[in-house]
């Protein structure tokens, strides 16, 4: 992904969802920020690396291209929530042959 550099200088200093969504200008509800944090710039890192090839090359496109994805991540979770959307790879349970589940997440799969 090739951010380009005054963009990527300027959400450098973006620390918190709530900085994010002020930065690209989505309106939202405290209360499903306050909540839903996590989630949400997970979900908006997810998209925009799953489409980076997508991306366009000027700042202003790039500006709306992300803007896009961040309104589509925090409305996934307007609509729903952290287990049915299951953003992190501990949500998705796997069955086990002897009966409940497992939650276990190998290391080297943490940061993908």
């Amino acid at each position: 992904m090739n951010l380009h550099s005054t963009l990527s200088k300027e959400m450098d200093t973006l620390i918190s969802t709530e900085d994010f969504l002020n930065f690209f200008t989505i309106p939202y509800d405290e209360d499903v920020v306050k909540v839903k944090r996590l989630h949400i710039l997970q979900r908006f890192h997810d998209y925009v690396r799953h489409n980076d090839n997508d991306m366009p090359d000027t700042a202003e496109e790039q500006y709306i291209w992300l803007q896009q994805w961040l309104t589509q991540a925090y409305d996934d979770f307007v609509v729903s929530d952290a287990i049915t959307e299951k953003v992190f790879r501990v949500f998705r349970m796997t069955p086990r042959a002897e009966g409940g589940s497992n939650t276990f997440v190998p290391l080297e799969e943490i940061f993908q």
